[in-house]
């Protein structure tokens, strides 16, 4: 049987964190018992002792750095029909993930890659998100442009998007944003980083600056944000004024954990699955991306499938896959996780 592989890369573990935190658990509690929000010293241990040696993904590098994959959004009734709200969320590359997790409402989110540049890309994600009090506060700061006026809470994403064309980039709004950044980072949240990472940090907002809505040429970040599911209606993070709300909650209470590591390695999975179990927890989905065929190319899905299997799963947890659809780009579609991996266990 030709089994479909998939992707996922975790994280959990901080150096020094109780062993009863780390237990695998053969008799998980019987509620989730996941934090309510992590201190900023808990969500660098979190991220960083999880973490890899940043590797290399020969389908992308630092300058992959938003989605081409303008139908992500057709699945989600179905995704959200499928799973339970308050679980977690586990997914890999850049800003496709928010909207999935504003259709999903999970306790805790996980993005994982083999990249250190995501790393770098989502701690610029949670600096922007928490420096901003709204939809047309978070663009302005995400591609240096001063607000238009007009914009409010009732504005759709096609509105701020048209409204934002006509606003310049502005040097000084790039340097003020690019040094708030910064501040927020590593005094407000008291991140060590290390220079590197925080070279990388600026590197990646100057790409955002630079390209603005087309730090990718096609699909444009316009287009990403103004796309709809296939009944029309508009499901991205910046969609609605409450769901950008509830995201940047979640970011505020550092939920969102970016995580570099090896998707069929022996380590991340593994202690996501643990910790996970000690807590009650379940997956609720993971976004795995077109990574799959990468892990089978390689000869490396079943130790991916084994590690996915350790996960505390149930009947609703969902893989969500995106394959290339011919002169449509790629698509997406859903996968039942305990199936899928029922065989592929230790």
């Amino acid at each position: 049987m030709v089994r479909r592989a998939s992707v996922l890369i975790a994280a959990v573990v901080a150096l020094g964190w109780s062993a009863a935190w780390l237990r695998t658990s053969a008799d998980p509690r019987p509620a989730a018992d996941l934090p309510a929000r992590l201190t900023d010293q808990e969500f660098w241990q979190l991220s960083q002792a999880s973490s890899e040696p940043g590797g290399y993904f020969r389908a992308a590098d630092i300058t992959n750095l938003t989605s081409n994959e303008l139908w992500y959004q057709h699945v989600i009734p179905d995704l959200a029909a499928r799973t339970k709200p308050g679980g977690v969320y586990l997914g890999v590359g850049p800003e496709q993930n928010y909207t999935y997790m504003t259709a999903l409402r999970p306790s805790l989110a996980v993005i994982f890659d083999v990249r250190r540049g995501n790393l770098n890309l989502q701690l610029m994600y949670k600096a922007l998100f928490e420096l901003a009090k709204d939809r047309a506060d978070f663009v302005s700061l995400l591609f240096a442009k001063p607000r238009p006026a007009g914009l409010g809470p009732t504005s759709s994403a096609a509105e701020i998007f048209n409204a934002f064309a006509g606003s310049e980039t502005s040097d000084v709004h790039y340097a003020r944003t690019r040094a708030a950044i910064r501040a927020h980072l590593t005094g407000t949240r008291g991140l060590p980083l290390p220079d590197g990472d925080l070279a990388a940090i600026d590197a990646v907002y100057r790409a955002f600056y630079l390209g603005g809505f087309y730090v990718r040429s096609s699909p444009s970040y316009w287009e990403l944000m103004t796309a709809t599911d296939a009944a029309g209606t508009s499901r991205s993070y910046l969609a609605t004024e409450a769901g950008f709300a509830w995201l940047k909650d979640l970011h505020a209470r550092n939920l969102v954990v970016p995580v570099v590591g090896d998707f069929a390695g022996p380590k991340a999975i593994r202690t996501i699955g643990a910790w996970l179990k000690s807590r009650g927890a379940t997956v609720t989905a993971f976004y795995l991306s077109n990574v799959e065929q990468y892990l089978l190319q390689d000869g490396r899905w079943n130790a991916f499938c084994a590690n996915v299997a350790a996960l505390p799963l149930d009947p609703s947890s969902t893989f969500i896959r995106s394959t290339s659809g011919g002169g449509r780009g790629f698509v997406n579609s859903l996968g039942a996780m305990t199936a899928e991996t029922r065989t592929c266990g230790d």
